[in-house]
Formats: C-alpha cells, structure tokens, sequence
C-alpha cells in the first residue's frame, strides 16, 4: 500500500469533505489535532475554513495524501511566517495521519514529504511544530529527525485539572 501526495490541491467538494472526515477521526481516536473527542464535523469545519481562507490568501498551503482506495489518507498544512526576521522557517499544523492507517508508516511518509516539499521553498531553513505532550508524539517526531527545542509546562488544558505540555520541534532542513 502507498500513498499519492498532492500538493496545493485544488479545493473541492471532495477534498474538504474528506479532510473533515479525517480530521473528525483523528480527532475521535484520540490524535492530537487541537480538539478533544467527541466532536462532529460541524465542531471542525469552523477551524477548517480558517485553514482554507489562509490557502486562498497564501499564508498556508495543503499537502494531502490519497490512498489506493482515493480517500484523504493523511495532511499537513505549512504556514509561512510574515515576521521578516521569522521568513527563513515555516510552521507545519495540522498533521494528521487516518487511524486506519495507523502503523503503516504512513506518518514518516507524511513527515518526508512535508520536509521534501519545505526544501523547494525559497529561503526555508527548517520546520517547526508543536505537538501535545504525554501522547509520544516527541518521541515519534524525534525518530523523524526533528528536535525538541522547548516545552511550555501546562500549556494545553484537555479537561479540567488535565493539563499537558506544548512541547515545540523543529527539524533543520540542511
């Protein structure tokens, strides 16, 4: 099994319901991608739309991955910096990988190509995210050549008195 990378896909019908679907998945599975099960469609498209009106404005641009079946496998979303002393690095959100993909290497897959698209960028240097702590996900960025370089203590609140650290990496793109 592999999957098909499209970057900057067109936005249609199809790609935005397949991109809620995914997002409502991850999200009631448990990922990491700013909401906290349960949620519907209608809790994200709101966030949706916000990443969509970032695309068409040029701040954010959409790496998706289809799988065989055609369906929306896997994103990250890139959002360039407008600071001037900020414009040699971008921000990847929003990485999500399905859960019925879940083990197959696919998140590494997502992670490489993001980092083989981030190079084709004029002037990016490197690549910072930020993920949620206590889930493993800075030991599986790590294992994809990413650093930590910060954590913010309780940062993320989940539910009352369950906090979480905001825990910042960045992979160098030399």
């Amino acid at each position: 099994m592999s999957l098909t990378f499209t970057f900057d896909p067109s936005v249609t019908p199809d790609l935005r319901d397949g991109i809620l679907d995914l997002w409502t998945d991850v999200s009631n599975a448990g990922g990491a991608v700013g909401f906290v099960p349960p949620v519907n469609r209608d809790t994200i498209r709101p966030e949706l739309v916000k990443h969509f009106a970032g695309m068409a404005g040029g701040r954010i641009r959409l790496l998706v991955a289809h799988d065989e079946a055609g369906q929306v496998a896997a994103t990250a979303f890139f959002s360039f910096n407008t600071h001037r002393l900020m414009t040699h690095w971008v921000w990847l959100y929003t990485v999500m990988v399905h859960p019925r993909h879940q083990g197959k290497g696919y998140g590494r897959d997502l992670l490489a190509a993001a980092a083989d698209r981030a190079r084709t960028f004029d002037g990016i240097e490197a690549i910072r995210l930020t993920c949620r702590g206590g889930l493993g996900l800075e030991r599986f960025y790590g294992s994809c050549g990413y650093k930590e370089v910060g954590r913010v203590p309780g940062a993320i609140r989940v539910a009352p008195g369950e906090d979480r650290d905001d825990v910042i990496m960045l992979l160098s793109l030399d």
